[in-house]
């Protein structure tokens, strides 16, 4: 919650809501919640150029206290008129984004969203291997789940899914299950269509992605090996239990990150929310 007079833990917590909302913004089941999103970004997107603003002032006003590493003053004062200067025209970008946020909302209120069609039965989903690790290969998700949280883990290991090919592999080595970590002493966190397998205890780690099968014929075809849905036990096993046949390495992307983050527009008027 905002403390409304510690800017360090405000600031802090404003960045980690905004990251947050970097990865839940990834898809949306209901399609009009976006038009609410939208309205309280450019809530946002005023308080941050009244940041600036503010922030940009103190370093003016402040100048005669400021000196350098070495202690000199007038390096000191230099560089605080250029960090005033510059927040300042950070400000300025901002109320430019602000004015095309506000164009996209308008946009956004004219959208009246109509469900999915109804379908007669809904496609099975299970979940694919993606990558697993154990030993020295597990130490660096590992510490990156201790360290920054599960959402970072996901996306260092998101970089083995190659997506149809990942997806085939599976299919045609069995390593497709009805649940993640079913029948295993896993900790499961799901984020998104990925879902994160740990085990500490035993040292490995493994990601599994949600797969919609498009019909029983089609995913027959596509396996070469059995299926594992004949082999009715083995779909009770994660693929990270112990025991479980490990993955080669495969070489990562380029990129590590799988999203990027998208360009928005700020808010003139707000169909009911309060800007």
């Amino acid at each position: 919650m905002p403390t409304f007079f510690d800017s360090t833990a405000d600031a802090a917590e404003a960045s980690e809501a905004l990251r947050g909302l970097a990865h839940a913004s990834r898809g949306f089941d209901q399609p009009a919640e976006m038009y609410g999103v939208i309205g309280d970004l450019s809530s946002g997107m005023r308080s941050l150029r009244q940041v600036l603003d503010q922030i940009a002032d103190v370093h003016e006003r402040k100048a005669a206290h400021a000196f350098n590493d070495d202690g000199n003053h007038e390096a000191g004062v230099r560089d605080a008129l250029a960090t005033a200067e510059e927040l300042r025209q950070a400000a300025n970008l901002v109320d430019r984004a602000y004015d095309r946020l506000a164009e996209g909302f308008i946009a956004a209120g004219r959208i009246a969203w109509h469900p999915d069609p109804v379908v007669e039965e809904a496609a099975p989903s299970r979940w694919v291997n993606v990558v697993f690790l154990q030993g020295d290969e597990a130490d660096r998700p590992l510490r990156i789940l201790s360290e920054l949280g599960h959402v970072d883990a996901v996306d260092y290991l998101a970089q083995w899914d190659y997506g149809d090919e990942t997806t085939r592999a599976a299919l045609e080595n069995g390593y497709v299950y009805n649940e993640p970590g079913q029948g295993t002493d896993d900790q499961v966190v799901i984020s998104g269509d990925y879902a994160l397998l740990v085990n500490p205890h035993i040292g490995y780690i493994s990601l599994l992605r949600r797969y919609t099968e498009p019909d029983t014929e089609a995913q027959e075809a596509a396996q070469t090996g059995p299926s594992p849905t004949r082999n009715g036990p083995e779909l009770r096993v994660s693929h990270s239990s112990p025991g479980a046949p490990k993955r080669a390495d495969v070489p990562s992307k380029s990129d590590g990150s799988w999203f990027e983050p998208a360009k928005i527009a700020a808010v003139k008027q707000a169909r009911g929310l309060g800007l």
